[in-house]
């Protein structure tokens, strides 16, 4: 492989990502003992479980939603419908024909277009799904004092909850995936780590 070493990923975008993903895991875990799937924990300490880190990964959001704007890195989730053809056909059928990524990383340009489409769904979609019916379901005791029963069913707000974790663990289990398509298994994950990123010329491999 021919290319170079850029500093992409920086020290703060590191510490959010690890985090988020270590909450993500452990509220998929506790959630899918809340909702019957295996016993691990307890009921009642997957809830708790599940609680602390739901409000956890909101205070980290908030704190990176701030940290987004005050860099400007929010222009890193701008979706792109350029050059999406490429990405789709390098993910089917390129990369099992050892072809040349059609995307090169830039510190301006860190996410190809798929992957950007995947966020937006991510973050227009799944995201409040869960959120929304999670905090419902949370403040279940006061839907009458809000007025909110006579619009909202638990088992209702129970079943989009869990389409939306469900929806969450594949997003998941996709990424996961798609961080061993760099040129080694473990590239994109060491760059993760320590922030430095070696990026492929266009027409190597």
């Amino acid at each position: 492989m021919s290319g170079e070493r850029i500093y992409i990923y920086k020290r703060y975008e590191r510490f959010w990502h690890w985090s988020q993903a270590l909450l993500i895991i452990t509220m998929m875990i506790s959630g899918f003992e809340v909702h019957g799937s295996y016993v691990l924990l307890g009921f009642k300490k997957a809830v708790q479980l599940h609680t602390v880190a739901a409000w956890s990964l909101l205070t980290l959001w908030a704190f990176t939603i701030f940290w987004q704007f005050t860099t400007g890195e929010w222009r890193q989730y701008l979706p792109s419908l350029k050059n999406v053809l490429a990405m789709v056909n390098y993910y089917v059928i390129g990369i099992f024909k050892d072809a040349p990524h059609p995307f090169r990383k830039t510190v301006v340009q860190k996410h190809n277009p798929l992957q950007r489409l995947a966020y937006l769904a991510l973050l227009a979609f799944i995201s409040p799904l869960i959120w929304v019916s999670g905090l419902f379901y949370l403040f279940y005791g006061d839907w009458k004092a809000l007025g909110l029963d006579h619009y909202l069913s638990l088992e209702g707000v129970a079943l989009t909850h869990t389409a939306g974790a469900f929806m969450m663990t594949a997003f998941f289990f996709i990424h996961v995936y798609l961080t061993t398509t760099g040129h080694t298994v473990f590239a994109h994950i060491k760059a993760m780590i320590t922030g430095w990123e070696d990026v492929e010329e266009h027409g190597s491999h």
